[in-house]
């Protein structure tokens, strides 16, 4: 008896030990991302471009500029646009107007490049502006004029690209591995029947579940970069994904439609539906809360991925932009949230800029797992 409880003592303590081990660990990875990440967090940088972007823009309004100046704003009547000092970068855009003809700015190779706020202006029509430069000397240069060609620096040191590179990542992915995963679930469960295409399949996806991330973004680049010519671009890094994500989202899937009770299906049938009818009608809603929180973790996986984009999906922090039509698409490179994070320690050993873009990560993918617990614990799961 003493040496029985003598057993479960030490392997409570184990049991003890263990727990407060990860804990602790998971505190101290938090801990250390906060500590060094929380003081860039900001509205601008979620907001702001990765890296500074010098243009020289042109832009002509209906009218000569007039100006008026009201302690530290300067605004220019007929450009739309009202400029501030600010002491660390000189003058900066404080507010473009809706109709500001500004908005319709282009670039020297004729690209859109609008007057935004935040922008610091360097130049006006030939004259530069630094931090010297006074909001009267600032007025003398618009007065008088219609046609303007400015010098302006769009600040970088933000995420918004990644961000958006991200989430087109995220929905390009699931629109392609979503209905695959479905449909290969629903022939394992409901069509299969047990035999040498069945374990061959399974074999096959356990194969796939069991190869290290950057393996399958080496055959992504061998295949959709290279072989397909879709280029380093957000639809490779999709399709990488997928082949990825496939034995995760066909598990899950898996397992919400053994969840469904045989007597759905016979009940049913019995009212004579026929097997793609029941399907549709009855054990795909029946199993749509358990398909949900497997494609939402499946999102989380997306988010932190890292080994497999690399080679897909580029390392170019700049929003995936068509230049030809000035649209998003998905054939351009952009850089992932991950990504970045991994090049700024990488090669300019920034960890503070990496560890501000961990918390933007870590804060998705909680909100995530938050999301997935009370889409569970509606449905009556336990997570």
């Amino acid at each position: 008896m003493q040496k029985r409880k003598k057993s479960d003592l030490i392997m409570s303590a184990l049991i003890w030990l263990a727990a407060a081990t990860t804990a602790g660990i998971l505190l101290i990875i938090v801990g250390f991302i906060f500590s060094n990440g929380w003081s860039l967090i900001s509205t601008e940088f979620l907001t702001r471009d990765a890296n500074d972007t010098l243009r020289i823009v042109h832009f002509e309004s209906e009218s000569a500029a007039t100006s008026s100046i009201d302690t530290n704003l300067l605004t220019i009547e007929g450009a739309g646009i009202t400029f501030e000092l600010d002491e660390n970068y000189g003058i900066r855009v404080n507010n473009v107007t809706n109709d500001s003809p500004s908005r319709n700015a282009v670039d020297n190779a004729n690209q859109a490049f609008p007057i935004r706020r935040g922008q610091v202006l360097e130049g006006v029509n030939e004259e530069r502006v630094d931090t010297n430069t006074s909001l009267s000397d600032l007025a003398g240069m618009f007065e008088g004029y219609s046609e303007f060609t400015l010098r302006v620096r769009q600040l970088g040191g933000g995420v918004f690209p990644m961000m958006v590179s991200t989430v087109m990542l995220i929905f390009t992915t699931l629109a392609i591995v979503t209905p695959i995963s479905i449909l290969a679930a629903i022939y394992m469960v409901e069509y299969a029947k047990q035999g040498r295409v069945v374990n061959t399949i399974r074999f096959a996806i356990e194969i796939l579940a069991g190869l290290p991330s950057v393996v399958h973004g080496l055959f992504g680049m061998l295949l959709f970069t290279r072989i397909l010519g879709l280029g380093v671009s957000i639809i490779a890094g999709a399709l990488t994904m997928t082949i990825l994500l496939l034995p995760i989202m066909i598990r899950s899937t898996e397992e919400a439609l053994k969840t469904v009770p045989n007597s759905y299906r016979e009940a049913s049938l019995g009212l004579g539906a026929n097997k793609i009818q029941t399907i549709r009608k009855v054990i795909l809603p029946s199993a749509l809360p358990g398909i949900t929180v497997g494609i939402i973790l499946s999102i989380g996986r997306i988010v932190g991925e890292s080994a497999a984009l690399l080679f897909t999906v580029g390392t170019f922090a700049r929003l995936p932009i068509n230049p030809a039509s000035g649209n998003l698409s998905i054939f351009e490179t952009g850089a992932t949230m991950t990504l970045r994070a991994f090049i700024e320690v990488q090669e300019f050993g920034n960890i503070e800029m990496a560890s501000a873009i961990g918390i933007v990560i870590l804060v998705i993918v909680f909100t995530l797992n938050l999301f997935s617990k009370l889409v569970m614990k509606k449905f009556g799961k336990v997570a």
